[in-house]
């Protein structure tokens, strides 16, 4: 049994399938690490449930009218965002009126896999929602694997020059504000990237399980240090160390969907940080 699976690994190490995925979840996770720990910084986890919403429906929506479903994954996280970006400096939403209109989101994400797998391209096609919902990292060629290397090194880029000033305003935006920090063009900057991340995102864990590749490396990193560029570095390497620990299990275990494992592993590195510190409270500071 055991020389089966190192069998099964040792293969599936050696596909160029593998290789792939290793390349793009890398750099994904390095922009979801990042733009991550701000999205805890600044409260703001709830948009990720948005956008999983918003991934769905806008790939099915884009297959249904016949495009490649990461255009409408891309558009449709990013109008979410700012979206939210819009709501949040307005008043409090009111929290059914958000819950009611994600869940709608959602059924019209079915409503356009109804249409796609009925039209004359898509019958037949109904994998197309399960490799959107859970992912198909594993199904990634050499050319999306680039465009995914290229976008997440951008969104990493602009995340990392926006860092000092985004950081001043989620703690104290008022004070930013009157010392000249463009708060309202970060924070729709930061909720496009945030998008955009998502699109990309989705491709490796699925809309889904969008939100924990979001949250639970950068939730781990504030609960292990109330420093903040240290704690960006960390969720940043947490976020790829969980994922070559997903990957590397799905290949060993050849049943077990590589989303399935990055998550597992990103859910049992936030568990642990509670053994290692079991009551601690961090609150990020501009303490370097």
């Amino acid at each position: 049994m055991n020389h089966y699976i190192a069998s099964a690994a040792a293969t599936a190490w050696s596909q160029p399938f593998f290789h792939h995925a290793v390349l793009a979840g890398t750099f994904i996770a390095l922009a979801a690490g990042l733009v991550g720990y701000f999205l805890v910084l600044r409260a703001q986890v709830f948009t990720g449930d948005a956008l999983s919403h918003a991934a769905f429906t806008g790939a099915m929506a884009a297959l249904a009218v016949g495009y490649d479903l990461r255009l409408g994954l891309f558009l449709a996280c990013v109008l979410v965002g700012l979206l939210l970006a819009g709501i949040a400096h307005r008043r409090k939403a009111d929290d059914v009126v958000i819950g009611s209109a994600f869940a709608w989101i959602l059924g019209l994400g079915s409503f356009f896999l109804t249409l796609y797998t009925t039209s004359a391209s898509g019958m037949g096609n109904g994998g197309a929602g399960t490799t959107v919902l859970f992912g198909s990292i594993f199904g990634l060629d050499g050319g999306r694997t680039l465009v995914s290397i290229l976008i997440a090194l951008a969104v990493s880029a602009l995340v990392l020059l926006i860092a000092r000033p985004l950081l001043f305003a989620t703690l104290d935006e008022h004070v930013a504000a009157a010392r000249g920090v463009p708060v309202k063009a970060l924070g729709l900057t930061f909720l496009v990237l945030v998008g955009v991340t998502a699109g990309e995102a989705t491709q490796a864990v699925g809309s889904l399980l969008l939100l924990g590749l979001l949250a639970a490396p950068a939730g781990a990193a504030v609960r292990l240090t109330n420093r903040p560029f240290p704690g960006l570095v960390l969720a940043a390497a947490l976020a790829v160390a969980e994922m070559w620990a997903g990957l590397a299990a799905a290949a060993w275990i050849p049943k077990c969907p590589p989303s399935f494992a990055i998550m597992a592993a990103a859910t049992l590195v936030y568990a642990a940080t509670y053994l290692t510190h079991p009551t601690a409270r961090h609150t990020a500071t501009l303490t370097t």
